[in-house]
C-alpha cells in the first residue's frame, strides 16, 4: 500500500466504546418513549412529541459526532479558547429576561425552534477542553499555585458561580469533580487538592443551608417518608418503583410511577422507570454499559499519545461516569435531589447532543496509541532529585 493511501486512511477508534455509547442512547431513546407518552398524549396530545425531539436532537448530535471524529481531536486544541468564551456568553445571555427561557422556576435554556438548548451543558464540556489545553500548556508548571492550580480554580468557579446562578447546583458539582479529578492527573500539589476540598465543603453547605429549596431538599433525602407530600415526594416514587420492578420488572411500558405519579419520569429519574419495568436486571444491564464507557475512555486517556489528548479523554469519561453515578444516586436515594439528566438515556436535546459530540471527541483520542500518561508516570518515578547530579 502506498504512502498516499496510507495517509488517507481515517483514524481508527474504539469499536466497544461506539458499542456502548450507541446502545445507551438507542436504549434511552425506548425508555423516554416508554416514560413519556402517557404524559405527552395527555398534555400535548401526541404521544411521540418527547422521542420526535430526542430524535432530533440525537441526529444532530451523531452529526456532531462524525465531524469530531473525522476531524481528529487536535483541530480542537486551538479552539478550546474560544470554545469557552462563546459558552461564558451564552451562560450570561440565558440569565437576560425575554432570552432565556424559564421552565420549573430556573432560567437554563435559549429557544432554538424545535429544541432548547442549555448553555451549562456545552460548559461542561468546554471546561474539560479549556482545562485539557491549558494543563498540557503548564504541564511543567502545574505544581506551582499561580500557574497550575489558582487559574484553573478561578475560571471553574466562574462557570459554576453562573450555573448557580441558574438554580443549577448539580452542573457546578460536575464541574468541581471534572476539576480535580484532571488537576490530580496532571500532577498539581496533593495538599492544594486537599486545601481546594476542605475549602469547598463550607461553601458547598452554605449553598444549600442558604437557599430554602435546597435545604428541603436536603431534608428530605434524610426522611423522605417524612416529607412525603413535600420535597420528598420525587425521591418516594422512585423508591417505591425500583421497589415495585423487583429483579426483572413489571415489563417494558408497565410502569405505573410515570402514570403522572413520578415528576421527571423521563428525565432527571428515567432511571427510576428502567428499574420498575426491567428490574435491577435492567439497572445492572445499565451500569455495566457505564462501566464500559469508562473503561474505554481511561483506556483512551492511557494511550492518548499527546497531552492534550490525554487530559481531554481523561475529563470526558470524568464527565460522563460521574454525572451517571450522582445521577443513579439521586435516583436511589444515595443523595439529595439534583438536576442532572442520566447521560446518553434521559430525555434532554442538549444534553445528548453535546455528549454525542463529545464522544466523537474521545473516539478520536482513543485511536491514539502513544501512551503519554503512562510514560509520564515512568519519568517520574526514575528522575533524579532536583539539582542531584548523575552518577
Amino acid at each position: 500500500m502506498s504512502e498516499a493511501s496510507t495517509a488517507r486512511r481515517p483514524a481508527p477508534f474504539d469499536w466497544v466504546l461506539l458499542f456502548a455509547i450507541l446502545v445507551l442512547t438507542a436504549g434511552g431513546a425506548v425508555m423516554v418513549y416508554s416514560a413519556s407518552a402517557i404524559t405527552a398524549t395527555r398534555n400535548l396530545h401526541d404521544e411521540f412529541y418527547f422521542l420526535e425531539r430526542q430524535a432530533v436532537a440525537f441526529a444532530i448530535g451523531v452529526a456532531l459526532m462524525i465531524v469530531a471524529l473525522r476531524a481528529g481531536y487536535r483541530r480542537l486544541i486551538p479552539l478550546a479558547y474560544p470554545l469557552l468564551g462563546l459558552t461564558l456568553a451564552l451562560l450570561l445571555l440565558v440569565l437576560v429576561p425575554g432570552l432565556g427561557r424559564v421552565a420549573g422556576g430556573a432560567r437554563r435554556w435559549i429557544p432554538l425552534g424545535v429544541v432548547n438548548f442549555q448553555p451549562a451543558e456545552l460548559a461542561k464540556v468546554a471546561l474539560v477542553l479549556y482545562l485539557a489545553r491549558s494543563l498540557a500548556r503548564q504541564r511543567d508548571r502545574v505544581k506551582l499555585f499561580s500557574i497550575g492550580f489558582l487559574p484553573h480554580v478561578l475560571v471553574t468557579g466562574l462557570l459554576v458561580v453562573l450555573c448557580l446562578l441558574e438554580r443549577d447546583m448539580g452542573t457546578g458539582v460536575i464541574m468541581v469533580m471534572v476539576l480535580f479529578t484532571m488537576l490530580f492527573a496532571a500532577g498539581a500539589r496533593i495538599s492544594y487538592l486537599i486545601g481546594g476540598v476542605l475549602l469547598a465543603i463550607p461553601i458547598g453547605w452554605r449553598l444549600i443551608a442558604g437557599t430554602p429549596y435546597r435545604m428541603e431538599r436536603w431534608l428530605a433525602y434524610l426522611d423522605p417518608w417524612g416529607h412525603r407530600e413535600g420535597a420528598g415526594f420525587q425521591l418516594v416514587e422512585s423508591l417505591l418503583g425500583i421497589g415495585n420492578g423487583g429483579w426483572i420488572g413489571q415489563g417494558l411500558g408497565q410502569g405505573k410511577g410515570k402514570l403522572f405519579y413520578l415528576p421527571a419520569a423521563h428525565t432527571d429519574f428515567i432511571a427510576a422507570v428502567i428499574a420498575e419495568e426491567v428490574g435491577l436486571l435492567g439497572i445492572g444491564v445499565l451500569i455495566l454499559l457505564y462501566t464500559l464507557v469508562i473503561w474505554r475512555g481511561l483506556r483512551a486517556a492511557l494511550h492518548a499519545g499527546e497531552p492534550f489528548g490525554a487530559y481531554a479523554a481523561l475529563g470526558l469519561t470524568t464527565l460522563i461516569g460521574g454525572q451517571a453515578l450522582l445521577n443513579l444516586a439521586v435516583v436511589f436515594g444515595l443523595l439529595p435531589t439534583k438536576g442532572l439528566t442520566l447521560p446518553f438515556v434521559s430525555y434532554g436535546g442538549s444534553s445528548l447532543m453535546t455528549l454525542l459530540a463529545a464522544s466523537g471527541v474521545l473516539l478520536s483520542i482513543s485511536g491514539d496509541r502513544g501512551g503519554f500518561l503512562r510514560q509520564g508516570v515512568q519519568a517520574v518515578r526514575v528522575a533524579p532529585p532536583a539539582g542531584a547530579e548523575a552518577t
